[in-house]
């Protein structure tokens, strides 16, 4: 792999800097649903100019972060092997999952516009973000390819990234901070990354997922299940909705199913949540990503992941009561 400065050099020489940010989403972001907002009203709704298909590998995600959009546990992402980047790995995924191995993401290319929506929607501080993507055109390289040589000083610890962030910017956040993906293919994006239950930065700012005891990713079932705050069930199933809707595209979503039993107490809220979000979402997609149907065909293979197979069918079985 080409390294980050060289990127950076060519990015100058092209003066394409931050034109365009390149963002991973691994949680609400994977679906129509959640990229329009539209359970939540469509007020942190995101458009993007392009979408691509990609898998995340050594990584894992789950339920960790509270929230700021309600009483609900929201996606959080870490690296299974640490002091390793996680990495995405490019291109429709044919194999319905079998034999191959990583989670479903997805690429989005932002116009930079839309910096300070992206930043807001994660808890960030929008100036501080639009002072960071300064930072970064100063050093003539992308807004990744940035905070990647911050990442390689560190040896990939996710804490002591956190304090050098926190060092260069005099802020650092307690919900989601932007973290370098390098891709396969020599790009570099940003993901939103939880605080981090270790610390944020800076022993003055505590995480929240700190301050809630969450240690450790979290399954759905557990996530319906936790004790250490007043959950909103109705908004934990929705939000599972937005994230599991991505397997409609072809996008792995089989580890955020594993382990769900729609028999419990919870399961109808799930596949009715979902079943509500069904109508629509292809159109929703296409229009959050702007794409028209010959990209769309060309980035994802558009055939749901038999793993949802479960979630539509509970929900025809049920029906309303």
């Amino acid at each position: 792999m080409e390294d980050a400065g060289g990127r950076a050099a060519d990015s100058a020489a092209n003066g394409t800097s931050n034109r365009i940010l390149l963002v991973i989403g691994y949680g609400s972001l994977l679906s129509g649903y959640g990229l329009l907002a539209e359970r939540r009203g469509g007020g942190s709704r995101l458009i993007a100019r392009d979408a691509f298909a990609v898998r995340l590998r050594n990584a894992r995600r789950g339920f960790a972060k509270p929230s700021s959009h309600g009483h609900y546990l929201a996606m959080d992402l870490e690296p299974l092997r640490r002091n390793e980047p996680i990495v995405a790995h490019a291109g429709r995924d044919d194999t319905d999952g079998i034999g191959v191995d990583g989670i479903g993401a997805v690429g989005l290319v932002f116009d930079r516009e839309w910096a300070e929506l992206i930043a807001r929607r994660e808890e960030y501080d929008p100036a501080k973000f639009l002072e960071l993507i300064a930072l970064a055109d100063a050093a003539g390289a992308g807004l990744g390819e940035f905070l990647l040589a911050i990442a390689q000083r560190t040896a990939f610890d996710l804490l002591a990234y956190r304090i050098e962030l926190c060092r260069l910017l005099g802020y650092t956040s307690p919900g989601y901070i932007f973290h370098p993906v390098p891709l396969a293919d020599g790009r570099v994006a940003v993901a939103a990354i939880g605080s981090g239950y270790e610390g944020s930065g800076d022993p003055a700012v505590p995480s929240k997922r700190h301050e809630l005891g969450m240690d450790r990713l979290l399954s759905m079932r557990e996530a319906m299940e936790v004790q250490s705050f007043e959950l909103d069930r109705a908004g934990q199933a929705g939000y599972f909705a937005e994230c599991v809707l991505g397997g409609m595209h072809g996008l792995a979503v089989d580890d955020l199913m594993a382990g769900l039993d729609l028999e419990t107490d919870w399961g109808r809220e799930l596949a009715l949540s979902f079943a509500a979000a069904v109508p629509g979402e292809l159109e929703r997609f296409m229009r959050a990503s702007s794409l028209d149907s010959a990209r769309y065909g060309a980035q994802f293979t558009g055939v749901a992941h038999k793993c949802l197979a479960v979630l539509s069918g509970s929900a025809k079985n049920r029906g309303p009561e």
